[in-house]
Parts: structure tokens; sequence; C-alpha cells
């Protein structure tokens, strides 16, 4: 949620559900009154993402507010006049399929002018806010297992500027059920948790921590649904 710590960067794989956990974090924020979501992904949503069930309400998803910068010159532009803007200010700025971005290129000054956007832009909507309210910053970003030398780049240059890093990777918990087991390294400001992250054939997401920490004080408290990790 907006007021959870500094900005996150969550990894996967493709399939390891980062839209889905997105998505999620939109509508819990969307439920808190805090503000509205700006949510930028290159293209539309061709269904919702699992994990939605009964937080699906057409009130929560008018708060979101979906943008589909199709190049990286249109992601430029979109940051660079976000202060122009009218309405309120969002509490929560997500991000998702950012290699997509730095594909186009791949050049180590570009990904470093993005980052710099994002950041600046979450802070200029904190501000926009007031004293006390902070706007939080998401950005997803799919890896690969043979990562090339500008992978890798990109990478080491977004867990400089991203401290919080939230790593996904798939997982089967049962027949009719999918899921995933998050890593969450908070950078610095708490333990490292993992926890197993259940996508219900009801649509209920429900999060427990990862078994090897049940017996973990640090690990949360139980199971929640219809948050993030």
């Amino acid at each position: 949620t907006p007021a959870a710590g500094p900005p996150l960067l969550l990894l996967g794989a493709p399939g390891s559900g980062k839209t889905a956990l997105l998505f999620a974090a939109a509508l819990e924020a969307a439920g808190e009154g805090q503000g509205p979501v700006l949510f930028l992904t290159r293209r539309p949503l061709q269904s919702l993402p699992r994990g939605t069930g009964t937080t699906l309400d057409p009130m929560r998803l008018q708060k979101i507010r979906f943008q589909y910068p199709p190049s990286t010159r249109e992601l430029f532009r979109l940051l660079c006049s976000a202060h122009e803007a009218p309405g309120p200010a969002p509490s929560l700025l997500l991000l998702d399929g950012l290699e997509e971005y730095l594909a186009e290129d791949p050049e180590p000054q570009e990904a470093a002018y993005l980052i710099a956007l994002l950041l600046d832009t979450a802070v200029h909507f904190s501000h926009r806010l007031g004293p006390g309210r902070d706007c939080g910053l998401m950005v997803a970003l799919q890896t690969q297992e043979e990562a090339d030398s500008g992978d890798v780049l990109h990478l080491a240059l977004l867990q400089r500027y991203f401290p919080a890093q939230c790593w996904l990777q798939p997982d089967a918990p049962g027949p009719g059920e999918h899921g995933l087991r998050a890593c969450l390294d908070p950078g610095g400001l708490g333990p490292r948790t993992e926890w197993w992250v259940t996508f219900r054939s009801d649509g209920e997401m429900m999060i427990v921590p990862w078994p090897t920490q049940a017996g973990d004080p640090s690990s949360g408290n139980g199971s929640s649904s219809g948050g993030q990790p």
C-alpha cells in the first residue's frame, strides 16, 4: 500500500504474476480512500488478472486511471507533464512491463533518465497529497533465465534506485489453484520475508508466510486477502 515503504521493484519471469499483484495493489489502494491510482502499461489488459475476487468493486475500478503510453518517448512525455494533470494527485503510481520500454533504447543513460522521471513523479505526487501522505511507486520488470549483458546492466541500475525488491516464482499449490512464491526484501528497512500467494478458483487471493517461516515472528501475521505481499 502507499505508506508501506520505499519504491518497490517487482521481478519475475513471464507468467509469474507481476501484473496480477500490481492490479491487486491498485485495488487495495483504491479502497483506502487516499486518492486515485495511476496504472501505466504499454497496452490495455486483455482480461482482469487473478486475485480480483470480491475486491472488484466498481467504485474501486473508477479510481484506477489507466494510461497506455505506446513508446518510451510517450512515457517520457506523460511523466514530464504529470504536474499539469488536473484532479487529485494519485496515492500510488504503478508501471507494468518496464522491460518493453527499456528494450527500445538499451543505453544506460536512457534507463537512468526513465528511472529518475518515475521517482521524481512519485515525489511530486507526494508533495501534492500534502503532509504525512506519500505516493507509492511500484515497477514490474520481466526477468529472463539467460539474461544478456544489457539485461544485467539494467537490473544492476534498477536495484541501485529500487533497494526494495520483490521476486516472484510460480508455484503449484493444488488442483484448480494458481500460486506463486514471493520473496520480499524491503531494502534494509526490515527482515527479508517470503510469502505464498494463492489465487483460488473463485478469484480470491490468499497470502500466508512461506511454510519454512511459519514459526518466525518476523514473517507476518497469519493470512490476508486482497492485499500485496
